[in-house]
């Protein structure tokens, strides 16, 4: 058995916890600590303050998922840099600066495919497609709306083995399917050259979505912050606010179908995170599964992919300690 420390650094919070992996590869996690990105200079000092927390010693191990790229092991980037907060990790320096012995950096998004890779089909969700188990041989499309939009894939291979593949697929282009999304393009295009799906199906894009759609209706609506307009439209206090996370589902629902259909996902698609868990009622009541397979030739193809939301309460730090164990057998 080993203790490792492990970290899912996002945008704005870095959740740490102390994985045991097992002689035989089970994970346990205990109570996980979330400390915001903002209220700490760097990750060193954050993790100097974790560490205060647990009586001054951690285990001699990290792995830690990350919201940007790492390379891949054994030939990681010099200096990694976070797409959504200014930290910067220097992977050469981690032993002496954490005072550890081994580490695994891994993608945040790879990490929760690791997660999904790993957790038993209790801990899935049905939202679309056949109401039937994550496919066991293929690949597995993974995609997650927070700060902002991460994607991975992993693949399947008869004897349960498996191998996962982050990317950047949130920084794809948008694709407007109707007049609504063709307001909100030309919203985004009024601050950004070039408009990725990240603007749109990730938290803040709910701010651009609703201010659009209030435009179309000739209303002035107050200033109100992407967290405020969440919860007036998933609580169905606001109508405006109710339709514009309507249209996030909608927009969510296409980026998805667009992006198992550029991986092969036909084994499976996931969204993960605590924004695709919180809006989870609205995502199988919306026209999510819809827009998922309406993909023209394709749609009777679509319509035989499986679409789970992966429920675990800590995918990707329960991915961290499965990403270090795959690494470090």
């Amino acid at each position: 058995m080993q203790d490792v420390v492990v970290v899912d650094i996002g945008g704005t919070h870095a959740r740490f916890a102390i994985a045991n992996i097992g002689a035989d590869g089970a994970i346990t996690l205990d109570d996980p600590e979330t400390l915001h990105t903002a209220d700490h200079a760097s990750f060193q000092t954050a993790w100097e303050a974790f560490r205060d927390r647990k009586g001054g010693a951690l285990p001699p191990a990290v792995s830690m998922a990350i919201a940007g790229p790492v390379g891949t092991p054994g030939n990681l980037n010099p200096v990694i840099r976070f797409t959504n907060n200014p930290w910067i990790i220097r992977p050469a320096l981690i032993p002496e600066k954490l005072g550890v012995e081994r580490f695994t950096l891994v993608n945040d998004f790879a990490a929760v495919a690791h997660a999904v890779a790993r957790a038993d089909d209790s801990q899935f969700l049905h939202l679309a497609g056949p109401d039937q188990p994550l496919g066991r041989e293929g690949t597995i499309s993974v995609i997650g709306p927070g700060t902002g939009l991460g994607v991975a894939h992993l693949y399947r291979s008869e004897g349960g083995g498996y191998r996962v593949q982050a990317t950047e697929g949130g920084h794809i282009d948008f694709a407007p399917l109707d007049s609504i999304e063709d307001a909100i393009l030309a919203r985004l295009r009024q601050r950004h050259l070039r408009v990725s799906v990240e603007r749109v199906v990730a938290g803040p894009g709910i701010v651009d979505i609703y201010q659009a759609l209030a435009a179309l209706e000739g209303r002035t609506e107050p200033e109100r912050d992407a967290i405020e307009i969440w919860s007036l439209g998933t609580s169905g206090e606001d109508s405006l606010a109710a339709a514009a996370v309507d249209r996030f589902c909608l927009s969510l629902g296409s980026v998805a179908g667009d992006l198992a259909l550029a991986q092969g996902g036909f084994a499976g698609v996931v969204i993960a995170g605590g924004l695709g868990y919180r809006i989870r009622d609205t995502l199988l009541t919306s026209g999510f599964a819809a827009r998922f397979k309406a993909k023209g030739r394709f749609e009777s193809l679509m319509a035989q992919i499986p679409v789970k939301l992966i429920v675990h309460p800590q995918p990707g730090l329960f991915g961290a300690a499965a990403a270090f164990a795959s690494e470090h057998a």
